[in-house]
């Protein structure tokens, strides 16, 4: 018999549907997979070069559990010049990708029965990892009409006694939802009277658009950076999710608790792939800029094909590469006699029917929804957003029998 802590995980949804829709590519069918949220790009030609070199150096033994100096100031270096703020080395840790990071802060600060805040849509790793810590979380729904952004009245209406930790994550993975310095300020307003950590998940804040201004919740104020844990990594601004390296930035008792359940979980991340995140982090950012112009042109384009689907509507995002559509009004419709009823029956109607692989909302906490990735080539986004409008538009003419259309 496995623990009860493991039956309380469920398995990533966003990996079985990516499961489900290679297994159907193998047996020859071709899919369009907008599930994954890896982008399509290589990694930069130096930062390959750095890892390669690390190699051919032999720079292949265990490091300081908590990361190499040498990428700590790189990681210091790049939130100066980011931020403007300033972070000592024993305030920084080097984790095996983001979500390590996240695991270790989470298994840091919370005690069993605490709470953590979590505004929904959120990223379906963050309440597990908080079960896994024995705490519990405090789910939030956010607004659509209000750009999925957490309001300063509606945090302050779930923080109690309990509250350790408010979880914000901008830009959002799923809805690409960014705040704004006002929207943060706000929010900053409450967390000045009560004694809770903030963790600020920033893996996507150089993934934004339209010349938006990404802020991050630590530039609000000193008193708001000792309260504040940044989280990132290179997985997603440099396309380096198979490297594993993220890290952490914030008071340096809360890194040195996680530095210590660090060094008896992954001992050190990998010394190769902190070699190349150095390079990725003080080498040039030229790639970086072309991605972010690409990934723009894409969210332009299936915006606009999705918003000329009937019934549907879909929020503009600011930044990361995902989109998430409402897609509550084809509910109670059918195809072929079976109904679609919610985000899960749409994801698989939406795989079997259009052969298309996207995310169901549920997953997310918000189950009006769908996500799909633009991070694919356009040749793929054409093809699919063709597929998924056309498939909308054959399970609109068939309602149910007795079902709302409204």
């Amino acid at each position: 018999m496995i623990s009860k802590r493991a039956n309380q995980i469920g398995e990533s949804p966003t990996f079985k549907v990516a499961a489900r829709a290679k297994a159907m590519k193998a047996e020859g069918i071709d899919v369009v997979d907008l599930s994954l949220g890896e982008p399509d790009f290589p990694t930069p030609e130096n930062v390959k070069a750095a890892g390669i070199k690390a190699i051919q150096e032999n720079f292949t033994k265990y490091t300081e559990s908590g990361g190499m100096p040498a990428l700590k100031k790189a990681v210091a270096d790049r939130i100066k010049e980011d931020y403007g703020l300033t972070y000592g080395l024993k305030e920084i840790i080097v984790s095996a990708g983001a979500k390590s990071s996240l695991f270790h802060l989470i298994q840091a600060l919370v005690d069993e029965g605490e709470e953590v805040i979590i505004p929904a849509p959120f990223w379906v790793t963050y309440p597990h990892l908080v079960t896994l810590a024995k705490g519990k979380s405090v789910i939030v729904p956010t607004k659509e009409e209000n750009g999925f952004v957490l309001t300063a009245e509606e945090l302050k209406a779930h923080i109690s006694p309990a509250t350790k930790a408010f979880l914000l994550n901008s830009p959002s993975n799923p809805t690409g939802a960014t705040y704004s310095r006002a929207q943060l300020e706000a929010l900053a307003d409450v967390i000045r009277k009560v004694d809770i950590y903030v963790i600020a998940d920033d893996i996507y804040n150089k993934l934004v658009f339209d010349s938006f201004p990404c802020v991050s919740f630590s530039q609000l104020g000193e008193d708001i950076r000792k309260k504040t844990i940044i989280v990132n990594g290179v997985s997603k601004s440099y396309s380096m999710t198979g490297w594993r390296i993220g890290y952490a930035a914030g008071p340096a008792d809360v890194i040195n608790g996680m530095d210590k359940i660090q060094s008896h979980t992954t001992s050190n991340p990998t010394s190769i792939s902190q070699r190349a995140a150095i390079e990725a982090l003080a080498g040039p950012q030229v790639e970086l800029a072309r991605m972010v112009a690409e990934f723009q042109r894409r969210r332009d384009f299936c915006l606009m094909k999705l918003r000329a689907a009937p019934r549907l509507s879909c929020f503009k995002p600011q930044g990361a590469f995902y989109l998430f559509p409402n897609v509550r009004s084809y509910y109670g419709l059918e195809f072929n006699g079976a109904p679609i009823r919610n985000s899960t029956e749409m994801a698989y109607y939406l795989l079997n029917e259009a052969r298309v692989a996207i995310v169901p909302g549920e997953a997310f906490g918000a189950d009006d929804h769908i996500r799909l990735s633009y991070a694919t080539s356009m040749e793929n986004l054409e093809k699919g957003m063709d597929r998924i409008t056309a498939a909308l538009a054959r399970l609109s003419s068939r309602p149910a029998m007795g079902s709302s259309t409204s």
